[in-house]
């Protein structure tokens, strides 16, 4: 089958175990669907999507600040369809310095993982957004802005400027848009 939708599946590190729970159920219907996961592998909820793409036979592309990020989380199983770029491209760096209002103050491991969100929202090439971002905050946060966003509101400023619709697990209403969304097929 050919790839014809990606999301971004990102969130928080501090996801509680009902909202894992909820982002690992919904991946897996995403996958089964055919949709096509975006992530940085993360602890917490991009591992939850990355867990529940697999689990549903879909494919993933991992977009990783450096080669060996989180490595003992991966899974055996993810042989033939995982994707995976160890680093961000310098052209990511420019692009998240511009949209992130403390670049300067960041450290270079944060940076990286700062980049590496923007390849998640806008592909390897930096020109192939995603057709949606699911995500968990605390807050329900759509556009990066908020105290409880933490390294997810990069993903989202970047969605915003990019016009691309935003789906936050913690809001029911997106909740449940999302089930019937991928209950429908992505239609």
């Amino acid at each position: 089958m050919a790839e014809h939708r990606c999301y971004a599946g990102v969130g928080s590190r501090q996801a509680p175990p009902q909202a894992l729970a909820a982002i690992e159920l919904a991946a897996t219907q995403l996958a089964r669907t055919g949709w096509t996961l975006r992530t940085g592998m993360s602890p917490g909820a991009d591992q939850a999507f990355y867990r529940g793409a697999l689990a549903g036979g879909g494919r993933v592309h991992l977009y990783l600040p450096w080669p060996s990020f989180e490595a003992q989380a991966r899974l055996p199983e993810e042989r033939g369809r995982v994707l995976v770029l160890p680093a961000p491209a310098p052209a990511a760096y420019s692009l998240a310095a511009r949209l992130h209002p403390g670049w300067s103050g960041l450290s270079a491991e944060v940076r990286a993982l700062r980049a590496r969100d923007v390849h998640e929202v806008l592909g390897r090439d930096l020109r192939s957004p995603v057709a949606l971002v699911v995500c968990w905050t605390a807050d329900g946060s759509l556009d990066g802005q908020g105290a409880c966003v933490g390294g997810t509101g990069q993903a989202l400023r970047i969605a915003r400027e990019s016009a691309i619709d935003v789906l936050n697990l913690s809001r029911p209403e997106h909740l449940a848009r999302l089930r019937r969304l991928s209950a429908a097929g992505g239609s």
